[in-house]
């Protein structure tokens, strides 16, 4: 069982948790079942890291919320089944990690291949002025895009938002990001 699953096991119980510090601090209206508690103590360290607010502001909580709201969206305003309602609110998470979690690279250098500006293959910025820009080649972009989107994949998965088993491996031909 994993840290995410601890934390589904504790809300599950009627505990809500919370973090100060490094401590984990459980709110509960009964005393909690043992078993519970037990899963708690053996992945307190990775569930402090989970509700701690990464890099990008957002904790693991925050992404549950962003994806269950799209979810939602999907199935009572779109009419659509949750099956489905489950792949688009995936890819809404990807996508959001994605812009969340920027990266950049050297003007003149492109991030997946390392190589500079080529009169057949310029390099092209993508992503914003704001934040800065990955500088890829054209031909270079396709697979560094698939490394981000499976780097998006695997962060989600590290808070419990595990690609639903209807998600296109591709990530393009059946409705993905």
């Amino acid at each position: 069982m994993s840290a995410a699953d601890a934390i589904k096991a504790a809300r599950a119980a009627g505990i809500d948790l919370e973090i100060d510090g490094d401590d984990l601090v459980l709110n509960a209206t009964m005393p909690p079942p043992a078993a519970v508690l037990d899963l708690l103590s053996r992945h307190k360290v990775a569930i402090v890291a989970l509700l701690r607010p990464a890099k990008d502001g957002w904790s693991a909580d925050d992404w549950r919320v962003f994806f269950d709201e799209r979810a939602g969206i999907a199935e009572f305003d779109g009419g659509l089944p949750r099956a489905q309602t489950e792949v688009r609110a995936f890819a809404c998470c990807v996508a959001e990690w994605l812009n969340r979690n920027p990266v950049r690279s050297p003007h003149g250098r492109c991030l997946g291949c390392g190589g500079g500006e080529q009169a057949h293959d310029p390099l092209l910025p993508f992503g914003t002025a704001i934040i800065g820009h990955a500088w890829l080649h054209s031909g270079c972009w396709a697979a560094w895009h698939t490394a981000r989107k499976a780097e998006a994949v695997t962060a989600l998965a590290t808070m419990g938002i595990v690609a639903p088993a209807n998600f296109p491996d591709d990530f393009g031909k059946s409705g993905g990001v």
